[in-house]
């Protein structure tokens, strides 16, 4: 059996964002990378921001995602797949269920330009790159300059 719940076990996402992160290392800039990539501290802060929603298959946590209203739009956060699931459409299913709950104009998400992979997923799915990333990632992020250097942003119109 499968589902897509909120979730609320900040070790299994833990779990999950760690695992799939581990496909950025060499990949992403050597200042931004770090183990764990995001550690407990920081998941549990992100828990207070928003909703995270997760996809669970015979009582095990695959996938997640974080949904945050900010300001007059939605960021899609963290949508990470355990590594030995990805490529069999768990993103695309939590990527539906957070754009099947937005209410705002545009739907947002900002992920690093060398993630070619994670550019990909998004654009198949509707989205297109931001050409004004910077002033984007200031507004609606609270991330370092050098994070901002080396990421991008992709947007989807809602309504």
């Amino acid at each position: 059996m499968e589902e897509i719940i909120e979730i609320q076990d900040e070790e299994q996402i833990f779990k999950v964002i760690n695992d799939a992160a581990m496909r950025y290392k060499g990949v992403i800039p050597d200042d931004r990378w770090h183990e764990p990539y995001m550690p407990i501290d920081e998941v549990r802060r992100e828990m207070k921001r928003m909703s995270f929603f997760g996809y669970m298959k015979e009582g095990e946590l695959l996938g997640v995602v974080g949904k945050e209203p900010v300001k007059e739009t939605t960021l899609i956060r963290h949508l990470y797949v355990l590594t030995k699931a990805q490529g069999k459409g768990v993103g695309s299913r939590l990527l539906d269920r957070v754009q099947s709950t937005v209410t705002t104009e545009y739907l947002l998400i900002g992920t690093w330009q060398a993630a070619s992979w994670a550019t990909a997923f998004y654009t198949k799915h509707g989205f297109e790159l931001a050409e004004n990333k910077d002033d984007l990632l200031r507004k609606y992020w609270d991330i370092p300059d050098r994070q901002i250097e080396t990421s991008c942003v992709l947007r989807k119109k809602m309504r």
